[in-house]
């Protein structure tokens, strides 16, 4: 074992001990992640040592692919796994039977089995949908997942993140981040070879990989200045034939199977044997991988270009003449050796892989790639490729790339006068364009679509263009006519025995009647999830159920929106329909807004704020609203877009929060004025329409302002706040579990006891303008002792809580119990728990009283007037 590896003890400690446990049936997750260098690999290779005799090891590889190999490092698992599993993962089609392969293997005897995936950073969509699966059942496997990965290369939107968030969420997983070597450790290392540690360690910053690679070249007099002269350097006196074969592995991001080893060199891996002498390969039977990805790639970086076009061209003759070879890998290589010749032949198919392994990011790059060759295809088949394109780009949200290529296939279509693609395109042209947020054109192409169908004779495709115009109808509020046109829908696809246009046609409909009034919609939506579902409807699924979660969410059915949303974003998720999956989130993000949960709201969001129009406008406005309440700046300008994007799209459920939104911000600056050049317009439009939640507070933001409206009688809350009804509205705020509005409704109380108590609520939930309104109505009508606000210190939080935890603060130092605090802000008790745990680690607090004291000293809980937010530029009125 190296050296640096002694370093290593704890973590090889606790990956044992966590394999023994699992042969007890307590499975578990271990994350092992540090930067490019920092040990994975040798802490994966050092594990065998230490594991119970019995268990199995079985190691998967992740490959820095320009497009990903789908199930990529289950594909490495064949011929150390069952038949079952090999034959799954081969065959790659049915996602379902290689995750129930995978689950079954991990429970074969012998235990425990120990699976490793490496570098998942690189993973495929395909294979993290199997690691998700996975992760949700270690805990009842005799198994241990190690997963390795590269912290500092992730980003925000990296795919990796929603893994690694769900490994959060289980209780047994075990977190090994890997440190960078002391400087006693480098002055080991460098003491056989009498090298200068200190230089040693400037150079490297302790990396280990770093300093293995100048240690081992030998440093002539000084430290090579990078790493890629130390390893030209370890190159040096290789035999010419062993760097060639050197220079011709570089360009394979992966292992290279022994095959393909064979293949390439006359003399198979003898001519290696000098190379994995000097550490740069390991040679396995079945396999040759270098010692390191930094090794590889810092000899493929040193290769002038025509060598690298030539030495992939070998690979590309290799895997072209091998049968079975992945298509993914031909393209890879054919891409970088230039051959269109190969792209635009194994490019199709690489992207059929993709897709039917669920990597629709991989699907659209390879067909982004295919079209680049455009001209090596017949009209027909260019039409086919450019719709698939724009399917796959809907799909992950790319909507820009979407129009531009599904207007391209309709052109082609019109050119050849195929009036069945044509309708077909004509459909998708009209889903797209509404998706990029361009409702004319939308329902310009379902005009011409149900046009050119109409007569064509194919009842399925006519089904889809008439639910497309229900679809259409439905989202401008045009109930009515939703209705009529689905229900004509809904009989063409039971005639055409279709269950994905059956699902979108009664989603449509049922959408329509509930959201016009009729709670028996509802069940029509709901038949169209499970019509979906059983079908395996993705696409048909998540719209469904963002339907469902959106119009419960409208309703103030929080809880029962809280019952769909995990398993709506868990679909979408697995099936990488991103723009689904964004759009769920910013319901999420409205969920939370409404629990008052600003920083979750915020966090959610933010997954809208792409150009993705249907996530974006909601995701703008949840966001300007977190700001309003807050007293933040910077919401004119996130709602000045948000209305920009809503009128576009001619939709109420678009203007309507928009205008809410920036009527409530009028009334907290005083501009009542622009409360009404801001709500009068949609509510009009809004009043015209049967059971619209968006009437309700519109109406009531201008009684707010003074302005004369029809009094809505529902029992929708800002209805009752309207006519006067705080404490049924109180109430009915309470009971749906809106802290804000609650805390609101009390406000309008006349008894000052009430609007103490919603001040309270306001003070813990940091919506300092509407407390600093109500104090200054409390000294108006004449009470003595108000509480003052938190000063701006206060915000600066030097303890590091988040905003809830704030709260959960300022109410523990009240002295109110886990269970009075859950009932103020309208929470479960758990979830206090938790908060007040949290608070207590942070403040290093042994106890409550402890919190609050610390809390005190650093004037979490000091008493003075709030400054007043920072003023912000007048917001624009809203027009319809």
């Amino acid at each position: 074992m190296d050296r640096w590896i002694l370093e290593r003890e704890r973590e090889l400690t606790r990956l044992a001990a966590a394999a023994r446990e699992a042969a007890a049936g307590a499975g578990s997750v271990a994350l092992v992640f540090g930067e490019a260098g920092i040990g994975k690999s040798s802490l994966v290779r050092a594990m065998p040592e230490r594991l119970p005799g019995q268990a199995r090891v079985l190691v998967g590889q992740c490959d820095d692919l320009a497009t990903r190999r789908p199930l990529g490092p289950f594909r490495d698992l064949v011929g150390s796994v069952g038949a079952d599993l090999a034959r799954a993962v081969m065959e790659g089609g049915d996602r379902h039977r290689v995750y129930e392969a995978l689950h079954a293997e991990l429970a074969a005897a012998p235990h425990p089995a120990v699976l490793v995936v490496e570098d998942v950073h690189w993973a495929d969509e395909a294979s993290l949908d199997a690691l998700r699966f996975l992760v949700r059942r270690m805990e009842g496997l005799p198994a241990l997942l190690v997963l390795t990965y590269r912290d500092d290369e992730l980003s925000r939107e990296h795919p990796l993140r929603h893994l690694l968030g769900q490994v959060s969420r289980t209780s047994r997983v075990h977190r090994l981040p890997l440190a960078r070597l002391s400087l006693d450790a480098v002055r080991a290392l460098s003491a056989s070879r009498r090298l200068d540690a200190a230089q040693v360690y400037e150079v490297t910053s302790g990396n280990p990989f770093f300093v293995a690679e100048i240690v081992a070249a030998g440093g002539t007099g000084g430290v090579p200045p990078t790493v890629v002269d130390a390893v030209l350097a370890r190159l040096r006196g290789l035999d010419p034939a062993a760097v060639d074969a050197l220079e011709q592995l570089a360009v394979v991001p992966s292992a290279v199977e022994r095959p393909l080893v064979d293949a390439l060199f006359t003399d198979g891996v003898a001519v290696l044997a000098t190379a994995e002498q000097r550490g740069l390969l390991t040679v396995e039977p079945d396999r040759v991988a270098f010692r390191h990805e930094l090794i590889r790639r810092a000899v493929a970086d040193s290769l002038p270009a025509a060598r690298r076009i030539g030495l992939n061209r070998n690979i590309l003759a290799a895997l072209v003449a091998r049968p079975g070879s992945d298509a993914a890998r031909i393209v890879h290589h054919a891409d970088q050796a230039g051959d269109q010749d190969a792209i635009a032949r194994y490019g199709p198919d690489a992207a059929k892989d993709a897709a039917c392994a669920g990597a629709h990011r991989e699907a659209a790059a390879q067909l982004r790639l295919v079209l680049r060759q455009r001209h090596r295809y017949g009209p027909a088949d260019l039409a086919d490729l450019l719709e698939r394109y724009a399917v796959e780009s809907y799909t992950i949200a790319d909507s820009a790339a979407a129009v531009t290529a599904e207007r391209e296939a309709v052109a082609l279509r019109r050119s050849l006068g195929d009036t069945l693609g044509l309708g077909a395109d004509l459909r998708w042209l009209s889903r797209i364009h509404w998706w990029a947020g361009d409702a004319d054109q939308a329902q310009e192409a379902a005009r011409e679509a149900v046009a050119v169908l109409e007569h064509a004779g194919d009842d399925r495709l006519l089904a889809l263009a008439v639910s497309n115009t229900a679809q259409l109808r439905m989202l401008s509020d045009r109930y009515a006519e939703a209705v009529e046109h689905g229900e004509r829908a809904i009989t063409l696809a039971r005639k055409a025995d279709d269950a994905a246009i059956l699902s979108h046609a009664l989603n449509n409909v049922g959408t329509a009647r509930w959201r016009g009034g009729d709670p028996g919609g509802r069940l029509q939506l709901e038949e169209s999830l499970e019509v979906a579902l059983a079908a395996g409807e993705v696409e048909h699924a998540c719209r469904a159920y963002a339907n469902l979660i959106w119009t419960l969410l409208d309703n103030l059915r929080y809880a029962e929106a809280d019952l769909f949303l995990p398993p709506a974003m868990d679909l979408a998720d697995r099936a990488e329909h991103l723009g689904f999956l964004n759009y769920l989130h910013v319901e999420l993000a409205v969920r939370r807004l409404a629990a008052a949960d600003w920083e979750a709201a915020e966090k959610h969001a933010e997954y809208g704020m792409h150009d993705f129009v249907p996530a974006r406008c909601p995701a703008l406005t949840v966001l300007a609203r977190v700001r309003v309440r807050c007293g933040r700046p910077g919401a004119g300008e996130l709602l000045a877009e948000a209305r920009q994007i809503a009128v576009r799209t001619r939709e109420l459920q678009r203007t309507g929060p928009v205008a809410a939104a920036l009527a409530e911000a009028a009334w907290l600056r005083g501009d009542l004025a622009a409360v009404t050049a801001a709500a009068g317009p949609v509510h009009a439009q809004a009043d015209r329409l049967p059971g619209v939640p968006y009437r309700a507070e519109l109406g009531y933001w201008l009684t707010k302002a003074g302005h004369p409206v029809r009094l809505d009688d529902s029992d929708h809350p800002y209805a009752l706040q309207a006519r006067g009804l705080w404490r049924q509205a109180a109430t009915r705020w309470l009971e749906a579990g809106c802290p804000y509005e609650h805390a609101a409704a009390l406000a309008e109380s006349p008894d000052p006891a009430d609007k103490l108590t919603a001040l309270t609520t306001l003070d813990a939930l940091g919506a300092e303008p509407r407390a600093r309104l109500l104090r200054a109505e409390l000294r108006r009508i004449g009470v003595q002792h108000i509480p003052r606000g938190p000063v701006a210190a206060t915000r600066e939080n030097p303890a590091g809580l988040t905003r809830r935890q704030l709260q959960v603060m300022r109410l523990l130092a009240d002295g109110l119990t886990n269970a009075e605090i859950a009932a103020r802000l309208v929470v479960s008790v758990r979830t206090v728990d938790n908060h007040v745990r949290a608070v207590l680690d942070k403040l290093d607090a042994p106890t409550r009283r402890h919190a609050a004291d610390r809390a005190a000293r650093l004037g979490l809980l000091a008493d003075g007037e709030g400054a007043p937010p920072e003023p912000e530029a007048p917001l624009p009125h809203a027009e319809t």
